[in-house]
């Protein structure tokens, strides 16, 4: 048992922001997409993600898709809300009109496209906690950010109550256990992994939870993989992880001459969702493209092999 008792656990997907075919908000697929999770038995939901989208989207666009995830979820299950701007007083702004739209907590990355320097990385989070009173999740995604949060630094952050948790995006699994090691007395810090196929490995070094993008595709899936770990089912945990690990696979349908990372994981998760039923369209924001015939079909061999279609 995890004697921080976390504030936030168990699946915590990123949802996926249904657009139109001209790039608006798909309310309806949305409203959909969050009552299927939350059917599925999600633990909570992180709005404006890379997952979904919130870098491709207008704050209009953002705040209009976050009011309709917290009018749907009502209260069901928190709502974290991505801020994820280029500085500090951007991100303010966004973390503003979060707690204005009803989230419970934030989440917030190091700047990006500025250089900064560590001790203005922690000055950054300092600030923004201090002018928004909401729980600050720090979310660790160099691969995005260009700026990997080390494990000291999250600690010093979560020890002086700024920081309430970890999001970790990282593939830096050291570093992981490292921070649940630390954190291990510090009482609501929430440690969750946003690596899709490790989820058992991540659970037994003592993670609270996970984000996966593959789990607004299955979040079935994913809820019977944690509660396995949460049973000390180790096999059963590791069979459902096998299973999920070969749905990720998904992403491989994209060719990856014409499409980004972005491209092969929101397009493979929209269209996805779309083949399932949950959203109308796998409509993505430019300059992303949408999936060929050809990859549809890939994704829908995929989804046939998981027992999804």
């Amino acid at each position: 048992m995890n004697p921080r008792k976390p504030r936030f656990s168990g699946v915590v997907p990123p949802v996926v922001t249904p657009l139109t075919p001209d790039g608006e908000i798909d309310a309806t697929s949305l409203e959909r997409l969050v009552e299927f999770l939350i059917d599925a038995g999600v633990s909570g939901l992180f709005a404006l993600g890379s997952s979904g989208e919130s870098a491709f989207l207008t704050d209009a666009r953002r705040d209009r898709a976050l009011e309709v995830v917290v009018r749907t979820a009502a209260g069901r299950v928190p709502v974290i809300a991505g801020c994820i701007e280029t500085t500090t007083a951007r991100v303010i702004e966004r973390a503003r009109a979060a707690q204005k739209l009803g989230a419970d907590a934030t989440v917030v990355t190091a700047p990006f496209y500025t250089r900064v320097h560590p001790v203005e990385v922690d000055r950054h989070f300092r600030v923004v906690r201090a002018a928004v009173d909401l729980p600050l999740l720090a979310y660790d995604v160099p691969v995005s950010v260009h700026t990997k949060l080390t494990v000291d630094q999250v600690l010093s952050l979560a020890a002086d109550g700024v920081v309430d948790g970890l999001k970790d995006s990282s593939g830096d699994d050291v570093g992981f256990r490292q921070v649940v090691l630390g954190a291990a007395g510090l009482p609501g810090f929430s440690a969750l992994t946003g690596h899709e196929v490790v989820v058992d490995a991540m659970m037994l070094a003592g993670a609270d939870g996970a984000v996966p993008g593959l789990g607004n595709v299955d979040p079935h899936g994913y809820v019977r993989l944690l509660r396995a770990c949460a049973e000390g089912r180790w096999a059963d945990a590791r069979a459902e992880q096998d299973r999920l690990t070969a749905l990720f696979r998904i992403v491989d349908a994209v060719s990856p001459a014409t499409a980004g990372g972005s491209t092969r994981g929101v397009g493979a998760f929209k269209t996805a969702l779309a083949l399932r039923g949950v959203i109308a369209h796998a409509a993505v924001s430019q300059p992303m493209r949408e999936l060929t015939d050809e990859e549809t079909r890939a994704v829908a061999a995929r989804l046939e092999e998981a027992g999804l279609l």
